[in-house]
């Protein structure tokens, strides 16, 4: 009966890491190109000749497929054989060249220096990154004898490095990352799974394994002492009911809200009762059994609160302090029946006292000074959330989307600026000039860094737009002032603004952007050849701050709401085993009970009988421990056959004449589930709510359909509703709607003219 599926959670996200990983390529390709693009017009604008441009291009192109196609693959292994070959002749493609091109292909060397990062273990990664960006200062020292030339050289390889680098690992990290947290969430459901397990063994296990005992001995003492028989009789009676409450019982605490779930609702209702209620949760990361309980916590402290008291203002508060957490919730309206007593008392807040102590936390109630009530809770969060919800993975592939991304987004961007400030250095003759240009460049700097390119900063915000404002100002109005000496960062604003405002707008910014760089850079120069780098050296900024500062955004976003992901398929699966555990154990745990008493009632009447229901008990307990136990090693399916022979032999001990008409074959193991399900729950509806005398059973399989009727002429006022209620409360046949849906069926249970009631089931076969 158990069916595993992927939890919904993690399933019904899928579209958008496709979309995520489209466009983290896109924003990798086109940077890698213009790349490329810079370095052969660096090798056209030597003097290069057609052949030399044409051997450029070939070089450029080979090590672009080889940083496209193999390094920035998510499913590919980087540290193997082909990882450290291909390494090899991407060092080859950057250091040859060099001799017939000089130090028009040192921009080419950020994918050897970014694929160093790559590729080899810490620290030799960092070691041949440093090496790499060095040895291009020494060729442009070399080349020219500048020290300016060779520092520009050093930050512009050291730049791109890292540009390559965080590119290719945070565009791979969108795909391992969606990866990783299916994989936490499978984990958590499986961490669940074995609690569940406990539950039914530590509640059921032993009440089934007692009955099946006295079954046993009493089966012996019928002929020989019939009274002590009875009295046996009438104790296996008492503990198949506490057994079927305690499965019950275990159903409805598995059904509980999320915290989420219960924040709003408890908004809801007390704007419903007219209670001005003010709330401050600090919905932080926390493991799934702390957020269970301050979920109940919060239900059980609002209904406390509207039955109890005479309330007009309430505050809600949650918050973290280190490794405890505190929910406290006052109102204005302390009644004579707002207190909580000693734990292991039952209901309500008495119920939520020992679940709190439970957890090693502990529950204050009671009134307050001003005629208020108070609740305060304290609950001891474990230092290691991971470990309690969710196996970590072997190798984390989130480390760099912690602060190690962040560090590294804000290095980027620190040497966008430097390499400005060293632009500076080269055109700009005014020491006046040279203040305010270097005074604007930090001041876009730090917009960028502390907003812009802040992982957890709003951008979809009137401030946000605001801010852009400031930045395109102190972008361009110190053009005014220095005139042809202006060096600034206007892909800065370019790239803020498709992080800022919607698509259609931003790339509209992003055009502007470019096409005033161009004519401001026309205006000022005579060589034709400076526009293309212009336009390719923004665009080249305008993309690497989005995709840089969007991906370090996604993955820390990622990281940060991995566990809740989690949390979400815990609980369908909660929701999942609560409508199980009912499913299961409801028919067997009646069909005891109902024998016991009939066997009580004839025992010394007609002892033949009695033994054959003995018999039946016997069966039907030893039944019913297997499903308990079958729960321990994983989730089983139902045999249709047996359901429908146990249903039959439940509903004439019952002494319902029963009709069963079965015509179906070969059926899906899914199907044949569910119908299985639907018989038992169905049959177990009949003998718990109605006056029965006739019921029938009919399974009917055609190419496309089966369905599966139940029909029965004992419909009482408390039978179950004409339609399949909501998951919201009660248990048994409303949860059915949803497990035949699932197969793209439909559930029918409605009263008939002739007064009978008729439960369908069709479902493709």
């Amino acid at each position: 009966m158990f069916v595993t599926a992927e939890p919904r959670g993690v399933a019904g996200v899928d579209q958008r890491p496709r979309r995520a990983r489209y466009l983290a390529r896109a924003i990798v390709t086109l940077v890698f190109c213009s790349f490329c693009v810079i370095g052969v017009l660096h090798v056209a604008a030597a003097g290069s000749s057609f052949w030399g441009v044409i051997v450029g291009l070939l070089a450029a192109g080979a090590l672009l497929g080889i940083q496209l196609l193999y390094f920035t693959r998510p499913t590919v292994e980087l540290r193997s054989p082909r990882g450290y070959a291909l390494l090899a002749i991407q060092a080859c493609l950057v250091y040859l060249p060099l001799l017939p091109f000089g130090q028009a292909w040192i921009p080419l060397a950020g994918f050897l220096a970014g694929s160093m990062l790559l590729v080899l273990p810490s620290p030799l990664s960092w070691t041949g990154y440093g090496l790499v960006v060095v040895s291009m200062g020494a060729v442009q020292m070399a080349v020219t004898a500048s020290a300016l030339d060779s520092w520009y050289t050093v930050v512009a390889a050291a730049l791109s490095g890292l540009s390559v680098f965080l590119l290719t690992r945070l565009a791979r990290l969108v795909t391992e990352l969606y990866s990783a947290r299916t994989e936490l969430a499978r984990g958590a459901v499986a961490e669940e799974r074995l609690r569940f397990a406990r539950d039914l063994h530590d509640l059921l296990g032993q009440s089934l394994s007692s009955i099946t005992f006295k079954g046993e001995v009493i089966h012996r003492l019928v002929r020989k002492d019939p009274d002590r028989a009875r009295s046996e009789l009438v104790e296996i009676t008492e503990i198949a009911r506490r057994a079927l409450a305690n499965a019950r019982s275990v159903a409805h605490g598995y059904r509980k809200r999320s915290l989420e779930q219960e924040s709003r609702a408890a908004r809801s209702v007390l704007a419903a009762s007219d209670v001005e209620a003010r709330f401050d949760l600090d919905q932080t990361d926390l493991p799934v059994q702390i957020r269970a309980v301050l979920a109940t916590a919060l239900h059980e402290g609002v209904s406390n609160m509207l039955r109890h008291s005479t309330v007009e203002h309430c505050e809600v508060s949650l918050h973290r302090s280190g490794n405890t957490v505190t929910l406290e919730m006052v109102n204005d309206g302390a009644g004579p029946g707002d207190a909580v007593p000693e734990p292991g008392s039952a209901g309500g807040l008495r119920g939520l006292t020992t679940k709190v102590a439970a957890l090693g936390g502990t529950v204050t109630a009671g009134p307050a000074p001003g005629g208020r009530f108070r609740l305060d809770l304290v609950l001891p969060v474990p230092e290691d959330t991971h470990t309690e919800d969710a196996p970590k993975a072997e190798n984390p592939p989130v480390d760099l989307s912690g602060r190690m991304a962040k560090t590294l987004l804000n290095l980027v961007l620190c040497g966008f600026a430097l390499a400005a400030v060293l632009h500076l250095l080269y055109f700009t003759e005014t020491p006046s000039h040279l203040m305010l240009s270097v005074g604007s460049l930090t001041a876009t700097l730090v917009l960028q860094l502390c907003y812009f390119s802040r992982p957890t900063a709003r951008l979809n915000s009137p401030l946000s737009y605001g801010l852009l404002v400031v930045q395109g100002c102190l972008i361009y109005l110190p053009l005014f002032e220095v005139g042809a000496q202006w060096v600034s960062l206007p892909g800065l604003l370019a790239g803020s603004a498709l992080l800022v405002l919607r698509p259609s707008l931003g790339w509209t910014v992003v055009v502007a952007t470019i096409v005033s760089n161009v004519w401001i850079r026309g205006g000022f120069t005579a060589a034709p050849g400076d526009i293309p780098f212009n336009v390719l050296a923004t665009m080249n900024t305008t993309l690497l701050v989005f995709g840089l500062s969007w991906l370090t955004r996604l993955t820390t976003e990622l990281d940060a709401t991995r566990l809740r992901l989690a949390e979400v398929a815990v609980a369908e699966e909660r929701l999942r085993f609560a409508r199980d555990l009912h499913d299961l154990l409801g028919l067997s745990l009646s069909a005891i009970v109902l024998k016991t008493e009939l066997a009580d009632r004839i025992l010394l009447a007609d002892p033949v009988r009695a033994t054959t229901e003995l018999e039946e008990i016997l069966v039907l307990s030893r039944h019913a421990l297997a499903d308990v136990r079958s729960v321990a090693t994983g989730y089983r399916e139902l045999s249709l056959d047996k359901e429908s022979e146990s249903a039959e032999a439940a509903l004439i001990a019952a002494d319902v004449q029963v009709q069963m008409e079965l015509r179906y074959g070969e059926l899906p193991t899914q199907v044949r589930t569910v119908l299985a399900v639907v018989l038992r729950e169905g049959v177990t509806n009949v003998l718990r709510h109605s006056k029965v005398e006739l019921c029938e059973i009919a399974v009917h399989q055609t190419a496309d359909w089966v369905s599966l009727e139940i029909v029965n002429d004992g419909v009482g006022d408390d039978h179950i509703e004409r339609r399949p209620r909501s998951a919201e409360g009660g248990n048994g046949i409303r949860n059915l709607s949803d497990r035949v849906a699932t197969l793209g069926g439909e559930l029918t249970a409605e009263r008939e003219a002739d007064g009978r009631f008729r439960l369908r089931a069709v479902v493709p076969a």
